[in-house]
C-alpha cells in the first residue's frame, strides 16, 4: 500500500520531550518542562471539580455539538451560538479548516516561521504553500498581501506568533483586512490572546461583523490550563462554520473537556492571576537574558524566543542534562531556543542553568 505522494516527505510533529522520558533517560529526579507553552499554574480548581463530577458519566458519549459550552462561549464573547464551533484543540480545528476549504492546487499564504500545523495540514490537502519571511520576527502583512493571487484560499496569521512571541498591531491588521479580497479566508490564530496586555493588540472578534471572511481561533489549552483535554474553538461567519462542521467527526470533544472548559470559563479571577504572573515571568526572563547579553524577541505570549549565540540543539541537550526541557529547532532561527514562562522558581532555575550552559557550549 502506497500513501498519497504529497505526504511521503511530510515530517511528523515532534512535541516537547515529556518529563518522565527525560527522568528515565538521564536518571534525573527533578526535571522542569518549559518547552510546550503550558500553564505552569495548572487549571482552575473549578475545572478540576467539574471533571470529578463528570466521572459518573464516563460510559456515556459526549454532547456531539457541545451545545451548553457553545452557548456559554457565545455569551462570553457576545456572539451568536451559530458563530462558534469546537474542535479537539486548535490542531484539529486547523485540520478541519483545510479539509473543508483547501483543494489540490489551491494556494495558502503563511509566515515562514510560525505554527507548523498550518503548513502540515495544507500539504496533506495537496495545496500549494506560499511562505513569507517574518520581518523582525513579526508577520510582514504587506508582503503577505502581495502574495495573494486568484488561487489563494486561506491566509494564516498567528497573533501573537508562535515561536517568536511578536504581535501584529491593530492598525496593521485593519489595513490588511481592508485589502484582502472577500473570497480569501483570513484565519487569525489567537491561541495566546488571554496573555496579551499591550493596548495596541487587536481583538479579532471586533472585526467579524465587517469581514465575513475572517475566522478567529481560540483555545482552552494555554492560559486555561486544559491542554491535555484538547479543546479549542473557532468563531466566525455561520456559513463558514457550517462548512467546517460538515467535515467534523462525531463526538470530537470529550465530556471531560466540555465540562472543564465550561467551569474554567467562569473562573476569570484565575485567568487574571495567571496573566499577571506571566507578565512578571516574562520580565524575569527577559531581564536575565539582557544581563547575559543575549538577543530575544519581546514576547506577548507565555514564552520567549532567545538567541543563545550557539547551535540551538547543543544548548537544548546541555540544558536537558541539567533537568531543563526547552524547545529548539525553529525554522530560520538555528541558534534560538523557545522557553516557556514558568513559575518564578522555575524561571530562576532555567536562568541559572542557561548561564552555566553558555560557558559549556562553544559558539
Amino acid at each position: 500500500m502506497q500513501p498519497k505522494p504529497n505526504i511521503v516527505n511530510l515530517p511528523v510533529y515532534q512535541p516537547g520531550k515529556p518529563v518522565e522520558e527525560v527522568q528515565r533517560e538521564l536518571g534525573l529526579t527533578e526535571v522542569i518542562k518549559l518547552a510546550s507553552n503550558e500553564n505552569p499554574f495548572g487549571a482552575s480548581p473549578k475545572a478540576k471539580e467539574a471533571i470529578q463530577r463528570e466521572l459518573a458519566n464516563i460510559s456515556v458519549y459526549p454532547d456531539g455539538g457541545a451545545v451548553e459550552l457553545t452557548k456559554a462561549v457565545a455569551r462570553f464573547h457576545n456572539v451568536n451560538p451559530d458563530q462558534v464551533l469546537f474542535g479537539a484543540g486548535l490542531d484539529e480545528m486547523i485540520a478541519l479548516i483545510t479539509r473543508a476549504y483547501l483543494r489540490p492546487g489551491d494556494e495558502t499564504v503563511m509566515a515562514d516561521s510560525t505554527f507548523p500545523q498550518y503548513r502540515h495540514n495544507a500539504v496533506i490537502e495537496n495545496a500549494t504553500v506560499i511562505e513569507v519571511p517574518l520581518k523582525d520576527g513579526t508577520h510582514d502583512l504587506p508582503a503577505m498581501l502581495e502574495k495573494i493571487t486568484p488561487k489563494t484560499r486561506i491566509v494564516w496569521i498567528c497573533n501573537p506568533n508562535n515561536p517568536t512571541g511578536t504581535m501584529v498591531k491593530k492598525a496593521e491588521l485593519e489595513t490588511f483586512l481592508a485589502r484582502v479580497p472577500s473570497g480569501v479566508m483570513v484565519v487569525l490564530d489567537e491561541a495566546y490572546f488571554e496573555y496579551v496586555t499591550d493596548p495596541d493588540y487587536p481583538n479579532g472578534l471586533d472585526y467579524l461583523k465587517q469581514y465575513p471572511n475572517l475566522l478567529v481561533l481560540r483555545t482552552f489549552s494555554k492560559i486555561y490550563g486544559l491542554a491535555s483535554l484538547r479543546i479549542g474553538y473557532a468563531i466566525g461567519d455561520p456559513a463558514v462554520l457550517r462548512s467546517i462542521n460538515q467535515v467534523r467527526g462525531p463526538f470530537n470533544t470529550s465530556r471531560f473537556a466540555q465540562a472543564a472548559a465550561l467551569a474554567a470559563l467562569e473562573d476569570q479571577d484565575f485567568i487574571a492571576r495567571c496573566r499577571a504572573a506571566n507578565r512578571e515571568g516574562i520580565a524575569q526572563l527577559q531581564e536575565a537574558f539582557a544581563r547575559m547579553g543575549l538577543d530575544f524577541f519581546p514576547s506577548h505570549g507565555n514564552f520567549v524566543l532567545v538567541d543563545t549565540g550557539r547551535p540551538a540543539h547543543a544548548v537544548f541537550e546541555a540544558l536537558l542534562r541539567k533537568g531543563v526541557i526547552v524547545r529548539p529547532g525553529h525554522r530560520g532561527y538555528p541558534n534560538h531556543v523557545r522557553i516557556t514562562v514558568g513559575s518564578r522558581e522555575e524561571n530562576a532555575k532555567v536562568i541559572a542553568a542557561l548561564e552555566e550552559v553558555l560557558q559549556e557550549v562553544k559558539v
